[in-house]
């Protein structure tokens, strides 16, 4: 039947398409959408099968090329049952063709088909793969083995389980892997102990009763010939290290010279893999300890894994100043959004109970993003093109990606300072002096990569040496090369924090100015790689300085407009970071004319210049969503063009997700950010819903199309973030244009009730969050001014007993208002409750439901108050160690209200809440005025003896502070 397709169209077309792909004059980008196309195409598949293993006329390449595109179009074809088994058979036979191209790509195809369709749905299969393992022909065994291995990698615990005519397919498998690690061939024991790695990964119970064995196998491998043999034995220890550390403890000191001998191996993969055991051991609590005795041993031999190896400086590029060059398109990352979430900021209290001194913990297990940080620009000189992937074999075993020794080093350095501390700084220094003050340039940098990693675990014994290490980098910044410049920039930037709050003797900070000013040089640098290590690490010291950078703006600002003017596409996106970072910091000291002249003219322009589905907009309109919220009022002339095209793309994306979502699933737009935007969209409309507060009406009122409209459908929309940005949106809008809003909460609101519940899913947690306190902002909007705002000297009577069922307290609040209101609090305290005391809510989550049930305590305290006893304990936790602000301060005069109409409800609980108010450090004169009124009427109800007692009972510290603040 075959024979019958030679001349078929499609087939011919497919041809074509193939061969056109593998020329270097093809057109690679119409050459994917044709091939896409016809993946919808009756016998696609078939033909590649037909291609791939019958056309043997045609060049291997072409039908190498065919069976990868079986491979890869595998999840997005329709496939019939004949098909599939015209595929098994044809691709079982390819596994013993004489070519090396032709056996891997039929390994990928057969090993696709096991993971996707299941190991039990193949018997066939794995007993061919099985019988091929043992074949005496070495070729043919080892596309077997390759073949098991990809299924290992990607279906090892469906193998475990997996059984075959009653048998355990597992129990066959691991005595043939063991025998297999000591195979002639050293791609069949490369394969062999690949598998069985991940066997150790997913803790497969059968492999643990021949551990010993695979333990004896690996150390009779560890000085193979092959260095790829070698590489899945140093991978084979780190796994069972972190999986079973018992069997590697007895062995620790063999196993820790292996590691430091393979961490020198002339071969980068077995070097890296090596270096990982350090990390990974180091980040085990546990383990950590026992690499002490080693410290003196290890340090040297990752400082020198630091080194830039030739192969690196060869991928790098020259030395050249490229400021110049325009950015190609592969030079631009794909730009990774996070939509706004509400929080609360916490202060910590040393003397309060449950915060003792030093019980916060150190982070871990960020290294490698900390160190990913300093070489984020060397993962983008690679010319990738995404054309390419849809050819390439994804699964080379090969491929290590952008992480890469130099890296793993300088993380696996971060980790050990973390644990050790001083300890391997005194280790260090030695090494530090002599690569800092290096002739050559690459000690020096690696020296300055080291003095970074080892900034958070050993600033203690670090920082007596930094008066005279910080102008040291900061006169790095003069070197003749890029690479020394860059390394610099963020070494600096991880004492960025020192710098900003070390005094001298006169008490001034003698290294803030310095390296600000440094880093503003690296900003203007001549070199791409420079401005953006430059402009990352000023993005750091703005983040730890703040306000302090107030004096100094204008200085600042300019720099950043100047680089607008010097910068190509990529550094860019890091400016308009900077940027934003910078309008967070500072706040609304950002809001003088000579600030904002200056500064919006660059970003208006850019963004006028940019169209409504460029992603170059997307972090632009991040950036701007920051700046207005700084700038307020000053961005008024500005905001209405930005208003008006905000709500115009979120309108244009909205309809084309409907109209998209209408399409089949093969011809859907999966590439364009179509919810990114609308995300961003909706972000810079509560920028500016912020930033310009009651004078965002007539923009809402006039808007066209109508925003509000939008705003619910994006609250409805499936997609969780846009859902998130949407509920940010109505908080801010429940503020600020309170009464254009409140005709379309009868909407709004019982959708909103549905997104709060106690244990949402990871992508729906920070949606809830965003609902509760958006609930909460518009109950507040219901009890009128009176609530909302704070008698500057207190009022008589604040704390008063509540007036009427549900009215809310003598507070002023708006009897009419709150009436319509009352539907809703039943509904919604029957979410909140329950979200504040699963022990399973994120932080974030039980803060934001604790204000809103305070809240809607204020404004509507009869329907609330009898709920008291069964979260007043869980709320006074929740709150406090919240910074004093006005929401905090709202909350809280709700819970005042509560207690004035149930004092019963908060008899049980009364210590934390006397721990929640004396943790407040300057609370307004009228909750301060509720405060002491409650606490006296506790007291004067309790009688002097039983109060006496009750106050003995709590911390010294408590007593104190109600002693001080209230003479009680």
């Amino acid at each position: 039947m075959a024979a019958t397709w030679d001349q078929a169209d499609a087939l011919q077309e497919i041809i074509a398409l193939i061969k056109e792909s593998i020329t270097p004059v093809g057109e690679q980008r119409r050459v994917v959408e044709r091939l896409q196309e016809l993946q919808s195409t009756p016998r696609y598949v078939s033909y590649l099968v037909y291609i791939f293993a019958q056309l043997t006329t045609e060049d291997v390449q072409i039908r190498t090329v065919a069976g990868i595109l079986l491979k890869n179009g595998f999840e997005h074809v329709v496939i019939t049952d004949d098909e599939l088994v015209y595929i098994k058979e044809q691709m079982l036979l390819a596994l013993s063709l004489p070519e090396v191209e032709l056996r891997r790509a039929a390994s990928l195809v057969v090993a696709m088909i096991i993971v996707y369709y299941k190991p039990e749905t193949w018997p066939e299969g794995l007993g061919k793969l099985i019988e091929l393992i043992a074949s005496s022909n070495f070729d043919e065994a080892e596309a077997a083995f390759n073949t098991l291995s990809k299924v290992c990698e990607d279906a090892s615990a469906e193998l475990d389980a997996a059984e075959i005519n009653g048998v355990r397919l597992i129990e066959v498998l691991i005595p043939k892997l063991l025998d297999a690690t000591q195979h002639p061939d050293a791609r069949i024991r490369a394969h062999a102990i690949n598998c069985l790695n991940e066997f150790v990964t997913q803790g497969s119970p059968t492999l643990q009763l021949h551990l010993d064995t695979f333990l004896t196998a690996l150390f009779k491998r560890a000085s193979d010939e092959s260095a790829h043999v070698r590489k899945f034995v140093c991978q084979a220890i780190v796994y069972i290290s972190t999986a079973t550390p018992a069997k590697i403890l007895p062995e620790l000191p063999n196993v820790v010279e292996y590691m430091l001998y393979s961490t020198r191996d002339a071969d980068t993969d077995v070097a890296l893999q090596a270096c990982e055991f350090w990390m990974q051991f180091a980040e085990n609590k546990q383990l950590a300890p026992h690499l002490r005795p080693y410290l003196s041993k290890i340090a040297p031999v990752l400082l020198q894994s630091m080194v830039y190896s030739e192969e690196d400086l060869l991928t790098l590029g020259t030395d050249e100043d490229d400021a110049h060059i325009e950015d190609r398109d592969q030079d631009i990352k794909p730009q990774h959004y996070s939509a706004r979430t509400h929080r609360n900021e916490r202060v910590e209290d040393e003397e309060a109970p449950g915060n003792a001194p030093g019980s916060s913990t150190a982070i871990q297990g960020k290294s490698r993003a900390a160190i990913e940080a300093a070489f984020k620009d060397e993962d983008e000189d690679s010319d990738f093109d995404s054309e390419d992937a849809y050819f390439d074999d994804d699964d080379d075993d090969d491929m290590t990606g952008d992480w890469n020794l130099r890296k793993c080093s300088a993380a696996a350095l971060d980790v050990l300072a973390i644990e050790f501390g001083d300890e391997l700084l005194e280790i260090l220094l030695p090494y530090l002096r002599e690569r800092l003050f290096a002739a050559e340039w690459l000690q020096r940098e690696s020296g300055i990569l080291a003095l970074g990693a080892i900034a958070q675990g050993c600033i203690g014994g670090i920082q007596q040496h930094l008066p005279n290490l910080v102008p040291l980098l900061i006169s790095t910044f003069q070197d003749t090369k890029p690479l020394v410049r860059s390394i610099a920039c963020w070494t600096l930037s991880r004492y960025s924090s020192w710098c900003v709050q070390y005094k001298g003797g006169d008490g001034q900070t003698p290294f803030f100015l310095p390296a600000m000013e440094g880093l503003l040089g690296m900003v203007l640098d001549r070199n791409k790689r420079v401005q953006e290590a430059g402009c990352s690490a000023f993005a750091t010291l703005e983040e730890e300085a703040g306000t302090e950078l107030t004096p100094v703006l204008g200085p600042i600002l300019s720099t950043l407009v100047r680089a607008f003017e010097k910068y190509q596409r990529k550094n860019l996106l890091i400016l308009y970071d900077a940027i934003g970072t910078l309008a967070d910091s500072v706040g609304n000291e950002l809001n003088r004319p000579e600030y904002v002249q200056v500064l919006l003219p660059p970003l208006v322009q850019k963004w006028q210049s940019l169209g409504d589905v460029d992603e170059d907009l997307i972090p632009l309109l991040e950036c701007m969503s920051s700046v207005t919220i700084a700038v307020g009022p000053g961005f008024l002339e500005f905001s209405p063009p930005v208003f008006e095209r905000c709500v115009r793309i979120v309108h244009s994306q909205l309809q084309f997700l409907a109209e998209d979502a209408q399409k089949p699933a093969e011809e859907r737009d999966y590439e364009r950010m179509t919810e990114t935007f609308i995300i961003v969209a909706l972000d810079l409309l509560s920028g500016l819903t912020q930033g310009l507060g009651t004078n965002i009406q007539p923009l809402v009122a006039t808007s066209n199309p109508p925003l509000l409209p939008l705003l619910y459908m994006c609250i409805r929309c499936e997609s969780a973030p846009i859902r998130q940005s949407a509920y940010a949106l109505l908080g801010d809008l429940a503020i600020s244009a309170f009464d254009l809003l409140r005709p379309h909460l009868q909407s709004i609101v019982p959708d909103l009730i549905q997104q709060i519940e106690p244990n949402p899913a990871d992508e729906n947690v920070s949606v809830c969050n965003n609902a509760a306190w958006a609930a909460g902002e518009i109950a507040l909007q219901y009890g009128g001014p009176g609530v909302r705002t704070l008698p500057a000297g207190g009022s008589d009577g604040a704390g008063a007993n509540a007036s009427g069922a549900g009215a809310g307290g003598a507070n002023g609040v708006d009897a009419t208002s709150v009436a319509e209101l009352q539907q809703w609090v039943n509904p919604l305290i029957e979410r909140l409750i329950p979200v504040l005391l699963s022990q399973k809510s994120a932080k974030s989550l039980t803060e934001n439901a604790a204000v809103t049930i305070g809240r809607f305590g204020l404004v509507c305290p009869a329907m609330v108050a009898p709920h008291l006893d069964v979260f007043f304990v869980q709320w006074c936790q929740a709150l406090w160690d919240i910074k004093d602000n006005d929401e905090k301060d709202s909350a809280f005069r709700g819970l005042c209200e509560m207690i004035q109409v149930n004092p019963n409800g908060a008899a049980a609980g009364f210590p934390y809440f006397c721990n929640a108010v004396v943790r407040w450090t300057t609370p307004s004169a009228q909750l301060n005025d509720m405060f002491r009124k409650i606490l006296t009427g506790f007291r004067d109800a309790s009688g002097p003896e039983q109060w006496e007692s009750q106050k003995q009972s709590f911390p010294p510290v408590i007593r104190q502070r109600l002693q001080d603040r209230y003479g009680l």
